[in-house]
C-alpha cells in the first residue's frame, strides 16, 4: 500500500481498495476492537436521528449495514432504508445480512439523490474516510429535508490520560498487530493514524455548522473515545 497508509491520507481509490480486500472480516474486526460496543454506540446514534415508524432514511458509508439494519428497526415495514458505500464488497456483506434494505454503490460526495428527500442521513465510522470531509457533509445535508436530521458517529482521540494514554497503546500498536493476525496490515494501521487526523468532537461541531446545520450538539461516550454528533437541517 502507498505510503499515505501511515498517515490516514490515502486516496480514494485507495480507500475503496482496502475496504474491499477487508470487507470479509470487518464485522470480526471491529467487535473485538470494541468489545462488541459498537452495536451500543450505534443504537445510541440511532436515537439522536429520531426516526420513526415510516420514516425516510439514508445511511451513508454504510459498510456492512449495521447502522442501517438499526435504522431500518426504528422505520418499521412502512419505512425506508438505504445503505449507500463506495466499497461493493462491504455492500455485498450487508445484502447477505439484510437482503430486504436497498443497498447502493455510491460516493458520499456525489450522493444520487435530490436535496430535501430524507428524514435523516447518517453515517457511523465513516466521515474519516471522506476525502473531502467538508464536501461529504454538505452532500448530507444537501439531501436532508428541513426539519431533518444528521448523525456522526466517529472515534474521536481522547486527550485526557489515563485514558489519552490507553488509547495510544491499543490504536498505535494494539490494532495494527490484530490487523496483521486479520491478513492486512496496513489497513489497520491506517485506522489509527485516519482517526489521528480526524477534527476533534468540538471543531467537527463547528464544520457541521458550517455545512448548514442548526442545533448542532454531539456527546461523548466510552470515556470519549466515541462522538456522537447531530443536528437539524433548518426550515427555510
Amino acid at each position: 500500500m502507498a505510503d499515505g497508509s501511515a498517515s490516514g491520507t490515502l486516496e480514494e481509490p485507495q480507500v475503496e481498495a482496502m475496504f474491499d480486500r477487508i470487507a470479509g472480516v470487518y464485522d470480526l474486526m471491529n467487535s473485538l476492537m470494541t468489545a462488541g460496543l459498537h452495536h451500543r454506540w450505534r443504537r445510541r446514534a440511532v436515537d439522536l436521528a429520531r426516526v420513526g415508524p415510516g420514516a425516510n432514511v439514508l445511511d451513508v458509508a454504510s459498510g456492512t449495514g449495521d447502522l442501517a439494519i438499526e435504522l431500518a428497526a426504528r422505520v418499521g415495514a412502512g419505512g425506508s432504508v438505504i445503505g449507500s458505500d463506495f466499497s461493493e464488497q462491504m455492500l455485498d456483506r450487508a445484502r447477505v445480512k439484510a437482503p430486504q434494505l436497498e443497498w447502493v454503490q455510491a460516493n458520499a460526495l456525489a450522493l444520487p439523490y435530490e436535496e430535501n428527500h430524507f428524514d435523516a442521513v447518517t453515517v457511523g465510522f465513516g466521515a474519516r474516510n471522506f476525502s473531502d470531509l467538508d464536501a461529504g457533509l454538505a452532500e448530507m445535508v444537501r439531501v436532508t429535508r428541513p426539519g431533518g436530521r444528521v448523525v456522526v458517529l466517529e472515534i474521536t482521540t481522547p486527550t485526557r490520560p489515563p485514558l489519552s494514554t490507553f488509547f495510544g497503546l491499543w490504536f498505535d500498536r494494539l490494532v495494527p498487530l490484530i490487523g496483521r493476525f486479520a491478513g492486512d496490515p496496513d489497513a489497520y494501521s491506517y485506522l489509527p493514524s485516519s482517526v489521528r487526523r480526524f477534527p476533534d468532537a468540538r471543531t467537527l461541531a463547528q464544520r457541521l455548522s458550517a455545512a448548514g446545520l442548526n442545533e448542532v450538539a454531539y456527546l461523548l461516550t466510552a470515556g470519549g473515545i466515541i462522538a456522537i454528533h447531530s443536528g437539524t437541517k433548518p426550515v427555510v
